[in-house]
């Protein structure tokens, strides 16, 4: 396992540490639209409350302002699970380098 420098690994760790926070911010506002997703359809519903509780879920799930919110949260996941892809493809780095290393270690005794 040649070609993985220490300043890559160095690169790695910054990335990891710089982005933890822009990770994280992503991560709340995926969860967060996703659970006011709920919140969306119960506002929708309640302005439909003459209708039956079927027919309440039917035009929430129909309207446009449901419609955009699920755009929101397609792009929250994406952004979420953007960053969660590269930091585990810094994460990858660091443990094959570890590796790298243990064995370089273990052919030298």
């Amino acid at each position: 396992m040649t070609g993985i420098s220490d300043q890559e690994i160095e690169k790695a760790l910054d990335y990891l540490r710089d982005n933890a926070s822009v990770a994280a911010q992503a991560r709340a506002e995926r969860i967060y639209i996703e659970e006011y997703r709920k919140s969306i359809k119960a506002q929708i519903m309640k302005e439909h409350a003459d209708m039956p509780v079927s027919a309440q879920e039917r035009e929430a799930y129909a309207d446009d302002r449901y419609i955009r919110h699920l755009d929101a949260i397609r792009d929250a996941v994406y952004e979420d699970e953007k960053h969660r892809f590269l930091m585990k493809a810094a994460e990858a780095k660091i443990d094959a380098w570890r590796t790298k290393c243990s064995n370089e270690r273990a052919m030298k005794l």
